[in-house]
This record gives C-alpha cells, structure tokens and sequence, in this order.
C-alpha cells in the first residue's frame, strides 16, 4: 500500500472536509501518498485528480461541502463507465480508495470494486444518515441542529400569532431525520414516509391540543410524505386556523459541521485508512454500538437500515 485515493459522491454533507483532512495527515503520518478524485465519480471517469497533503487540507475542518467538490455522474452507472474508473485508478498506481457518501455512493463503490484490484472502503457522510452498519453518519448531527435552530425560531412566531406551522425537512424516501429533529422541538405531529398517515388523525390531534388550549403548534414532515402545501390547506379549512409551510430544504446540506460531525469524521477517516493498511477492502467503516466498526461493503448495500420508530410514539406522549 503506497497510493491511496479519495472521492466525495453524491450530495454533500458537513464533516466531508473533516474525513478529507484527517484522511491524507494520516495517510502522511503512515507514509501513504493521497490522491482526491475531484466532482466525485466524473474525477475517475476524467482523470482530474489533485495532490492531498497534510499542507493543502489546512483550515478546512470547519467548512461544509467539499474542496473535491461533488455531482452526480449517470456515466457510472453504466458498465463502460465503471471500467473506466477502474483504468484510472490502475494508471494512477492507486491501490486503496476511500469513497465518502451515502448509500448511493456505496452502491457505486461496489460495482466498481468488481472491477478494479484497488481496495475500496466506504466512509458514510450524508444528512439522511439511511446507512446500515451505522448509527450515525457524518452531516447528520449538523443538519439536525441546523434544522432545530429554524424551527425554535418558527415556534416563537407560531405562539406569537397563534398559527400551526408545517415544517417540511429533507428525507425523499427516510425519515430519521424528520423524526430526531421533530422529538427534539416538541413537534406536536410527525410525518415521514415509514408510517402511513390519515389526515383525519392529523385533524384529531390538532383538535385535542385546541381543546387543551394550545394555541399553536408545530408539524415536521419529511419531504417525501407527499404534497405539505395540499396538506397545510387541508388542516387549515377543518380546523379554521391559520396554517404556514416553511420548507427549510437545502440549508440543512450546509454550515459549518457541529463538533458531533467532525468527531465521526477523524474517527471514520482513521479507520478506514487502517483497513486499507491492513490490506481490508470492500467495507465499510460506521459506528456501532457507540464504537468505531466495519461491515461488508455489499451487505451495507443491501440492507435495509430500520427507522426506530418508538421516537415517533415518544414524541407523541411529550407533546400533550
């Protein structure tokens, strides 16, 4: 093991500069030269590569998105495209790659990894945090609190004036975060794609609330649960009160990676640089009860990660 590669895929996440950044200082420190593939998997199809040194990733551990910035490339998802990369990580002498994403990106690494000899470990960063073989990924912890600080300041509004507000949160097919962040706001109703909803229980719990005298109240949905804007004017002409959507969308991808996120980012970036010494690939690295572990890369893919969905019903009890 001389040469190791580095990819950011799919959409960003905070704490990916982190994993970049402690990534090549150890690689450094264990005599590893590191190469970052830049727009993710198009850097492998095009050969734009760039020189990761302890030097050059300096002052980056505080900043969201990614200096080898990221796209989504349909080139790969053919089998032309994958051979492709797979010749460019055999001309650049490259023999370990650490691909940092979701499970999108996991799925790609996995294709390729039949491909190529270069052993492949995957670092789990994405918002949604919908990958198995870990508790958390990287960005996740961010986005929550990213989302808690917008709501806090919606519910000082919403009492003001007496208003329920929708809050749609990202999550097109997973919920996690949808149901972390409406536990921790005292959301009155939370909405995610795992479990199926009726309107009319929506109307009931909004009711009940009134006749308890709350005045207002906060409903986070995840994106993917269907139409908020439909569903806000729904609520509004049962129930005779004003309703409000925000969408808080893409700010939650960005900001600057709470503690929380950069810590999972050293964590995961020192052991997967481990793994690849260790000549270990197709895995990846995730937290597993509160330690830092690693699965086989091909069952993380193809498996399912479960939404606890005990939060939902906790949250339900804390908001009476």
């Amino acid at each position: 093991m001389k040469t190791i590669g580095v990819v950011t895929s799919g959409g960003d996440a905070p704490g990916m500069n982190a994993a970049i950044r402690a990534i090549a200082r150890v690689a450094y420190s264990k005599n590893l030269h590191v190469l970052g593939f830049e727009k993710g998997w198009e850097g492998l199809l095009t050969n734009t590569v760039t020189r990761l040194t302890p030097r050059n990733v300096g002052g980056i551990i505080q900043s969201g998105g990614t200096i080898l910035r990221t796209s989504r490339c349909p080139e790969f998802k053919e089998k032309k495209g994958i051979r492709k990369a797979a010749e460019t990580l055999d001309s650049n002498k490259v023999h370990g790659l650490i691909v940092i994403g979701g499970d999108g990106s996991f799925r790609g690494a996995l294709e390729l990894s039949r491909e190529t000899d270069a052993l492949i470990i995957g670092i789990p960063a994405t918002i949604d945090n919908d990958v198995f073989g870990t508790e958390e990924t990287i960005g996740f912890d961010t986005a929550v609190n990213t989302a808690v600080a917008e709501i806090d300041k919606i519910r000082d509004t919403a009492i003001s004036l007496e208003r329920i507000f929708i809050v749609e949160v990202m999550g097109r097919t997973r919920g996690f975060l949808a149901a972390t962040i409406g536990l921790t706001v005292g959301a009155e109703v939370i909405l995610v794609p795992e479990a199926k909803h009726e309107i009319k229980e929506i109307f009931q719990i909004i009711k009940e609330n009134i006749a308890k005298g709350k005045r207002s109240g906060i409903i986070v949905a995840a994106e993917g649960i269907g139409d908020t804007r439909e569903l806000a004017r729904e609520i509004e002409k049962e129930i005779r009160r004003e309703v409000r959507l925000s969408i808080i969308g893409y700010a939650q991808r960005g900001g600057s990676p709470t503690a929380r996120s950069r810590l999972l980012a050293s964590l995961f970036a020192d052991k997967a640089v481990q793994l690849l010494l260790e000549e270990k690939g197709s895995r990846i690295v995730g937290l597993q009860n509160g330690r830092v572990a690693d699965i086989e890369l091909k069952k993380s893919c193809t498996t399912k990660k479960p939404l606890d969905l005990s939060l939902l019903k906790l949250a339900k009890v804390l908001a009476t």
